[in-house]
């Protein structure tokens, strides 16, 4: 029996739960499909994007470092992808070309307000970090009615950029203003919500936040995610955060997501989450 062909693929991809996250979705919609994992050649990207779909591929993941290479390659893009500059899941339309969407931040924004309930609407939002991981998350949090987004990075300046680059964006029905700065500039501001999108966790570090930033009752939120607490949710908790959340909600909600892109259907994520977090 031939069955619909989807995978994951990055370098290095060993790790990636993606093959069970997706698993689990398959068996739990009763879905005939095969997903697996494709180390990419860093040379190569989009030589083994165009042999898996000649193969007869569906659909692909895309994680670290081809998400702006997907991007390039994707004949159409969704809104949240354009803006992101960055994109995570491919999709082979019926006439050939490749759909490219950006399921991250739709991701974090679910695990966030139906996963925790917690109420961005009107909430006051930091962004630590200025890559594509901080973009990806960007136009669905600005869509949630959050009242105040701030992104801050080490380098101030790229900050300041990428905000004055998404108050151009003019997306419908948001009014919200973007700020940008430096992390020394955050001192005496208070946050509702602080977002960890900077990789400095990959090497058990921290931003350098002023004390005081997370306002009483307010909440963090690392994208990155482990067996343990994430050196963020570490020093979260030592400045008193309410809740300090991980991204493995995230990693499921944006697979549910791109489950959903591809077939049709949208898997009940709470479980997966529940076996992943065990």
């Amino acid at each position: 029996m031939d069955f619909d062909r989807y995978a994951v693929i990055g370098n290095p991809i060993a790790h990636s739960k993606s093959p069970q996250i997706h698993a689990e979705f398959a068996l739990q919609l009763r879905q005939t499909l095969e997903y697996s994992r494709l180390l990419g050649h860093l040379d190569d990207f989009a030589g083994d994007v165009q042999r898996f779909f000649a193969d007869g591929g569906k659909g692909l993941n895309v994680t670290v470092p081809f998400k702006e290479e997907a991007f390039a390659l994707a004949t159409e893009r969704s809104a949240r992808a354009e803006v992101a500059g960055a994109v995570n899941t491919l999709l082979r339309l019926a006439d050939g070309r490749l759909h490219g969407d950006n399921t991250d931040g739709i991701g974090l924004v679910r695990d966030l307000s139906i996963n925790h309930a917690f109420p961005l609407g009107g909430a006051r939002v930091l962004l630590l970090g200025a890559g594509g991981a901080a973009r990806g998350v960007m136009m669905p949090l600005l869509e949630a009615g959050i009242a105040q987004l701030a992104v801050a990075n080490r380098t101030a300046t790229k900050a300041e950029a990428l905000a004055e680059r998404v108050n151009s964006w003019q997306l419908s029905g948001v009014r919200c203003q973007v700020t940008g700065c430096g992390l020394a500039a955050l001192g005496g501001q208070q946050f509702d919500l602080i977002i960890n999108a900077t990789s400095a966790g990959l090497t058990d570090e921290v931003p350098a936040l002023p004390a005081g930033c997370i306002a009483p009752g307010g909440w963090t939120y690392d994208l990155l995610y482990g067996e343990h607490p994430t050196a963020f949710q570490r020093w979260s908790q030592t400045q008193g955060a309410a809740q300090s959340l991980n991204g493995l909600g995230m990693l499921v909600e944006q697979a549910a997501e791109a489950f959903w892109l591809w077939r049709g259907l949208r898997p009940n994520t709470a479980p997966v989450i529940a076996q992943l977090a065990a």
